[in-house]
């Protein structure tokens, strides 16, 4: 191997992998190895347990609650967003008039950016407007309902009550990413060929066929993307949550592994706990990936044979 060929891969595959290792693999490594300890994270001094930090989380009715909450939201907030972002998308590029040549719905580019202009607004932003527009007492929503003559509304804590809690939030987060995902849907359908949706139409196809039968096949991989982002941010989501419901939601209905880490962590000053936390949110958070990966291979699978 030529010193040139050598420098070339140097600089362009183990200077990035250097980096790489520095600044994501050691920082999961020093997490695994604290999680190992009592380290109340402002001592020099700690002592290795083992795996008594994880038996301990195994027996945590609050961590395990927090775990069910995210594992929720890992469900429901990836396939509601996803489901409205791409009849959102659809309407918009393909939705239009049943005769002629196949466009959107008129006037989409101010459907695009009404939709989209939630994402440029900051996740704790978001939460905090969001908070005060539940407010039970001077709130917009109470107030907007109260007003066609839901009298039952009046004073009602949507963030107070165990049954709407977990709904108000998760729909707050989904309010906030459909317009994103809308706009990504739009560019992956614009690449599908129109000569699809005109034989389609030709066979009697109808919108919804059209869109089973032909944009969601199409845009599959940009399906998976999304789902595995979306649920990446549901088994995060802490400033939202923080921003909603500080301290977790009435018996805990909101709280997640996030805000159960920070309060261990800082809190509690059981550093080592916490770190246990975060390799077990970790590894969901891997294992969630790969499971859709798994998933939409086995569907391509099954649409190639």
């Amino acid at each position: 191997m030529s010193a040139n060929r050598l420098v070339f891969i140097l600089v362009t595959l183990g200077l990035p992998f250097a980096f790489y290792t520095l600044f994501v693999l050691w920082p999961f490594a020093q997490a695994f190895i604290y999680s190992l300890t009592n380290w109340s994270g402002f001592s020099p001094n700690f002592e290795f347990v083992g795996l008594s930090n994880y038996t301990a989380l195994l027996q945590n009715a609050t961590f395990l609650k927090a775990v069910r909450n995210n594992l929720l939201m890992a469900v429901v907030i990836p396939i509601v967003t996803i489901a409205l972002a791409l009849a959102l998308a659809t309407m918009v590029t393909v939705g239009g008039s049943s005769t002629g040549a196949v466009r959107g719905l008129s006037r989409s580019s101010f459907y695009r950016i009404v939709s989209f202009f939630p994402y440029t607004i900051p996740a704790i932003v978001i939460g905090l407007v969001w908070a005060q527009m539940f407010d039970p007492s001077s709130g917009l929503i109470n107030g907007l309902l109260t007003a066609v003559g839901l009298d039952q509304f009046r004073s009602f804590a949507w963030l107070g009550e165990v049954s709407t809690a977990m709904p108000a939030t998760m729909f707050v987060i989904i309010w906030g990413f459909v317009g994103f995902y809308m706009v990504l849907f739009i560019a992956a359908i614009k690449g599908i060929p129109a000569e699809l949706y005109d034989a389609a139409r030709v066979d009697g196809a109808g919108r919804l066929r059209m869109t089973f039968m032909v944009t969601i096949p199409m845009v599959r991989d940009t399906i998976q993307t999304a789902y595995v982002y979306l649920g990446i941010l549901a088994l995060d989501a802490f400033v939202y949550m923080a921003a909603l419901n500080p301290s977790g939601g009435p018996q805990n209905s909101t709280l997640t592994m996030t805000q159960d880490l920070f309060n261990t962590a800082f809190k509690k000053g059981q550093f080592g706990m916490a770190s246990a936390m975060g390799v077990v949110l970790a590894v969901m958070t891997l294992l969630f990936a790969a499971i859709v990966f798994v998933v939409i291979r086995a569907i391509k699978g099954k649409d190639n044979r």
